[in-house]
Order: C-alpha cells, then sequence, then structure tokens
C-alpha cells in the first residue's frame, strides 16, 4: 500500500547539494496528504527523512557519524537582529541568542542542516524532545514572502514555510551554486499544481 502522506509524483533525478539535508518528520505528519518533506529528500542528492519523537543524538538519527559544531538547525523561536533592521532572509543564532552580525562564516561551514517537519505543535514537540538540538547552529527564517503551501494548506506564522521551501530558502544562502534551491522550488510549484486540479475537477463537476 502506498504511503498516504507526502504528495506523490513521477521523482526527477535528484540535484547535487552541499550541505546535507536531514529531515526529522513527526509521526503523525506522515498522514498529512500535503506534507512535502518526502520531495524534499527525493529533489536532492545527500538528504534524509526520518520519523519519529526522539532519537539520542545526531549520529543516530542521520545514520552515521556527524559533528554536531559544523551543523544547523531551523529554529522554531525568534531572532533579536544584531542591527535594527539587519536581519536578512535567514538569521544565524550566535550561543547567547542574539543575530550574528557576520553569519557567513558559520554557513560556509555548515556540512548539514536539520529541519523539523511537521505542524507548529509537532516540530515543538520534536525540538523539546531532543536536547541534543542545541548543540547545533540555530538559523531562523525571515521570509520575504509568505508560505506559497498557505494557498492548499494554512500555516499558523507568516514565517512558518513548508519542509520543502525551508529547506529551498536556506540552500539558496548557504550553496555556492543555486540548482539545489531551484529544483526544490520546482518541485513545490509541481505540487501545488497536483493539489489543484481535484479542485478544479470538482469545480467543473
Amino acid at each position: 500500500m502506498d504511503d498516504p502522506g507526502d504528495l506523490v509524483l513521477a521523482q526527477p533525478e535528484p540535484v547535487d547539494n552541499r550541505v546535507f539535508v536531514l529531515v526529522l518528520q513527526h509521526p503523525q505528519e506522515r498522514r498529512e496528504p500535503r506534507g512535502t518533506a518526502a520531495a524534499t529528500v527525493a529533489a536532492l542528492r545527500r538528504a534524509k527523512l526520518v520519523t519519529g519523537l526522539s532519537w539520542p543524538n545526531l549520529a543516530r538519527a542521520l545514520g552515521g557519524p556527524a559533528d554536531p559544531r559544523h551543523w544547523a538547525v531551523l529554529y522554531l523561536g525568534s531572532a533579536r537582529p544584531a542591527e535594527p533592521g539587519a536581519a536578512g532572509e535567514i538569521v544565524v543564532l550566535g550561543r547567547e541568542g542574539g543575530a550574528l552580525p557576520d553569519p557567513a562564516p558559520v554557513l560556509r561551514g555548515l556540512v548539514g542542516i536539520v529541519l523539523l517537519d511537521g505542524t507548529w505543535r509537532e516540530a515543538k514537540t520534536l525540538w523539546w524532545r531532543n536536547p541534543w538540538l542545541l548543540k547545533l547552529r540555530r538559523i531562523v527564517l525571515n521570509p520575504p514572502r509568505p508560505a506559497r503551501i498557505a494557498a492548499v494548506r494554512r500555516e499558523p506564522r507568516r514565517e512558518a514555510l513548508s519542509t520543502i521551501e525551508a529547506a529551498a530558502l536556506v540552500l539558496g544562502h548557504v550553496e555556492a551554486g543555486a540548482e539545489a534551491a531551484d529544483a526544490l522550488r520546482t518541485r513545490l510549484e509541481e505540487l501545488l499544481a497536483a493539489q489543484r486540479r481535484p479542485r478544479r475537477a470538482e469545480t467543473a463537476a
């Protein structure tokens, strides 16, 4: 039987990405028909989706050795900009919780990012049940536009992007080229189009 979770389309060839993308998915999100986690990892050569509530450390979640100092997690909290109006599309937090004035060295040194996949409440559950996430660098999203997925799925906050949109936004800043980010955005548009087709058919009927 097919997994009832993420939207399923014919899979294109995955694109190369330098920074590994690890998606931690809340078990309840697997049943969400408008989820995008599976499409995210399918679009990238270096990506993995794991479903559960807790893991003892990053290496266990990843399934291999990993140094938390060179990984980041998309943080659910807010950011205090280093200077008023200085926040960009992504904000890298320092150890004290404030935004780093120059995040470029941290972004260049990343080998992987962790995304929490689920509703806002489910993502917070994953955050609190995995304290090892605090050892990772924290990145806060500050998207310039509302989530595209909001066309088919309500999001609680403006910065609450879908998993595939969040991955595209971050990879667009940490990858040398735009191929990975563009592939994710293209995949999202395909998913949205697939969602709209049944609605148009129902309207016509």
